[in-house]
């Protein structure tokens, strides 16, 4: 069967995946926005939100990557027409996945406060950090079976339906996010950090027992745990080893950040929150692209159609660099704007001014980077993006950063070094993608 590449089929995928990716970030944003118009304390805990919003970040991003081990399998089945084959081998990358997290949340909780001083957060900062964390983190396991949901559903070619599950969390958590934050007079007391906290963990319950329906409903996937494991599960664990690795160092880099940029004082962590949240929502804008790359280059690798990958990938490259420029545009545009939706603080909206240019200049950039990241991860590629990440953050990340903070440019330096390492990251994927492929379509 002919693995359709048109720029209808792309886009089939590449938009309910766009919308379903942001919900994430749109969940920190949301916090983001809301706490740093608070009337209390409010850089305090906007600084707070992002100090914690980087860690659990971490957390999602090193166990998430089940979501790429589960689609890049079983989008490959799919490809070579084995989809009957695939059996219980969701049901126990979920259980591990799960496991995994449980055991994260045991361990993390009671040592929130060492956690968060490791972050250089102290004071009434720090404070805030443990209040906030300590309700957010439950959300943790639920969030990742969303994530292993997501991944069955991709490798099954379907982004509709992770689209409409971010779509509910996302808009539930915005509506609490009001409710809870500044209460409702005489009804519910304005709750404040704890009222983000508790929204964001209601929105990520409710998107799990809503993509746990429509898993049942909507696929002949059980999810009944069986014995003996899949013969793919030592495959999968490899995978996850290599991107739990992978992951290890990209959070490296955004620890290094968050911790200089708590160093620098209050004002310059709020102003880095404001950039890190629109910098991750430009990201998962284009992981909309890099998962339909991620979905049809598994596809197309499993079917052998060499020739359908190389043109994917030329098409992808296409609508990344418009869709990053397209970001930037409307960024420099509303550049006066944007920061005044976060935050009233004069001496926040004056750092977060001071950098944002570069963090625009960079989408178009990001983008290329993602969506070869998304296709390397769909063909099973995870030793080599472990690789890549490693290196970029050790040879070009930490030395960018500790350069140009030795100049002292503060969050200038932090900007600087994430563009760096998001072309260190880029151009080796173009080029070993183009090196593998090529020969092949002209045998």
């Amino acid at each position: 069967m002919k693995t359709d590449i048109s720029f209808k089929h792309i886009n089939k995928l590449a938009i309910p995946a766009l919308i379903a990716g942001i919900a994430e970030p749109l969940l920190s944003i949301t916090d983001t926005a809301i706490i740093g118009n608070i009337n209390v304390d409010a850089t305090e805990c906007l600084a707070a939100v992002g100090i914690v919003g980087a860690y659990i970040s971490m957390l999602i991003w090193v166990f998430g990557q089940i979501r790429s081990a589960i689609s890049s399998i079983i989008s490959q089945y799919v490809g070579a027409n084995k989809r009957d084959e695939i059996g219980a081998l969701p049901a126990q990358a979920m259980a591990i996945v799960i496991l995994g997290s449980l055991f994260v949340v045991a361990i993390s909780y009671p040592f929130a406060k060492q956690i968060f001083e490791f972050y250089n957060a102290s004071g009434e900062v720090l404070s805030y950090c443990i209040t906030y964390f300590k309700i957010r983190i439950f959300g943790f396991p639920f969030s990742l079976f969303v994530f292993a949901v997501f991944g069955v559903f991709r490798g099954l070619q379907n982004t509709f339906y992770p689209m409409i599950i971010a779509i509910i969390g996302a808009l539930l958590n915005i509506v609490l996010d009001f409710i809870l934050v500044y209460g409702i007079k005489d009804i519910i007391p304005a709750m404040y950090i704890e009222g983000a906290a508790y929204a964001s963990v209601i929105a990520q319950v409710t998107m799990a027992i809503i993509a746990f329906i429509l898993l049942i409903k909507k696929t002949n996937i059980s999810l009944k745990i069986q014995l003996p494991f899949h013969p793919e599960i030592p495959k999968l664990l490899g995978m996850i080893g290599n991107l739990f690795i992978r992951t290890i160092a990209l959070n490296t880099a955004l620890y290094f950040a968050t911790s200089f940029a708590t160093n620098y004082g209050a004002s310059y962590i709020a102003a880095y929150t404001i950039g890190i949240n629109i910098w991750l929502l430009g990201a998962f804008m284009i992981d909309g692209y890099s998962s339909a790359g991620n979905i049809l280059s598994g596809k197309l690798l499993g079917a052998k159609n060499y020739k359908s990958l190389i043109e994917l990938s030329n098409k992808l490259f296409k609508y990344g660099v418009l869709i990053g420029s397209v970001i930037a545009l409307i960024g420099f545009i509303f550049y006066n704007y944007i920061g005044q939706i976060f935050t009233k603080e004069t001496s926040v909206l004056e750092q977060f001014n001071h950098v944002f240019w570069i963090v625009l200049l960079s989408q178009p950039l990001s983008a290329i980077t993602f969506i070869f990241d998304g296709m390397f991860k769909g063909m099973g590629f995870m030793k080599y993006l472990r690789n890549v990440l490693i290196l970029s953050t050790a040879f070009v990340f930490m030395p960018t950063l500790l350069f140009f903070d030795w100049l002292d440019y503060k969050l200038v330096a932090i900007w600087i070094a994430f563009t760096c390492w998001i072309l260190a990251r880029g151009i080796p994927l173009i080029i070993k993608f183009r090196n593998t492929f090529l020969p092949l379509v002209k045998c």
